[in-house]
């Protein structure tokens, strides 16, 4: 199910906002009016876009758009009255994806949202790809360390490599749990 989320204080401006959503494709289009109430939101809930004002009771949009990145990333738009240099950096650091400055217009907050979404989508990608980059560079220290271990005890490097191999095939293991075996057998 896709679900937007849309923070205003302004009902009239969150209705228009959830009726342009609506032509978007959303399944689902909660509201809150106000930062805490979309924290909670957020928490409990599979948001996949929230359209937020800047300036609201409580939290203002940056702050929540700060709290939620660091829990639960996803692409925020942002609707404020002004864009001024500081505020777009201080959006910029915390996540925010768009702006879209008021008065809303659905054709410009429709390409913010398609801009925030495919943004985010591509920055989950390299996120993700860079986290199979460090795992794979962590298994390839622990295999050269644990031939080492092998080569000590007399061995070449390659002959070290296949027998890493050929254990983790016997005992149908990774490479890395058979090296992290042997260096844990070392110490």
């Amino acid at each position: 199910m896709r679900c937007a989320l849309v923070v205003d204080d302004e009902p009239l401006l969150r209705r228009q906002v959830v009726e342009i959503l609506e032509h978007y494709g959303f399944d689902e289009i909660l509201e809150a009016d106000d930062g805490l109430r979309a924290l909670e939101i957020l928490r409990h809930r599979e948001i996949l876009l929230v359209v937020m004002d800047i300036g609201m009771p409580g939290l203002d949009g940056i702050t929540v758009a700060e709290k939620t990145g660091k829990s639960k990333p996803v692409p925020i738009v942002l609707l404020t009255a002004t864009a001024d240099a500081a505020t777009v950096e201080r959006a910029r650091l915390a996540g925010v994806m768009n702006f879209v400055v008021k008065p809303v217009r659905a054709e410009q907050l429709l390409a913010a949202v398609d801009l925030a979404i495919h943004q985010f989508v591509e920055l989950a990608s390299l996120r993700d790809e860079v986290g199979k980059l460090r795992e794979a560079l962590e298994t390839r220290k622990l295999v050269d360390r644990a031939k080492g271990v092998l080569m000590k005890r007399g061995m070449d490097e390659p002959g070290a490599f296949r027998r890493l191999q050929k254990l983790a095939m016997d005992k149908r293991k990774s490479l890395r749990e058979v090296a992290e075996a042997i260096l844990l057998a070392e110490e």
